[in-house]
């Protein structure tokens, strides 16, 4: 039997770029929603003592908003990223992301029952959101199902 001899030509497969501007919007936004995140929690949110805002004013003006604004921008960062211009908008990325976002949002909707009875207020975010971590836990599923559309 004859065996097959491919020339190079036919095992070059051309790949998209990695990085796109579309990917590097999307890092951004997911970096700048979780220091947003982080920022308000750390240096602008009221401690337990004094219950006073301190930080930058801005910030200290929009309070609990601080979460809604940070968890918009993380999400937008994850739809963003779902394109096909991107690496986790394509092929392996799209099965990653999805699973990915599917079980974060189950996992944080578990971590919420597990530990709302007493011990909440000692998981970092958990403690100020509350009932709203039910709503971070479907909008982590909500950007699954963004990568779902791109299975193929």
């Amino acid at each position: 039997m004859a065996k097959l001899k491919l020339s190079k030509r036919e095992l070059d497969v051309e790949r998209e770029p990695v990085f796109t501007p579309r990917f590097a919007l999307a890092l951004l936004l997911i970096v700048l929603g979780i220091a947003w995140i982080a920022y308000y929690y750390i240096a602008v949110r009221p401690d337990q003592a004094g219950g006073k805002y301190t930080g930058i004013g801005a910030l200290a003006d929009l309070k609990g908003w601080n979460y809604l604004i940070g968890f918009v921008l993380f999400f937008l960062g994850l739809i963003v990223a779902a394109h096909p211009k991107t690496p986790l908008g394509r092929g392996r990325g799209v099965v990653v992301g999805m699973l990915g976002c599917f079980l974060l949002g189950l996992a944080w909707i578990c971590i919420f029952y597990i530990f709302s009875n007493d011990q909440l207020d000692k998981i970092w975010v958990f403690n100020d959101l509350g009932q709203k971590n039910l709503i971070v836990g479907i909008a982590f599923m909500a950007v699954g199902f963004a990568y779902a559309t791109r299975w193929e």
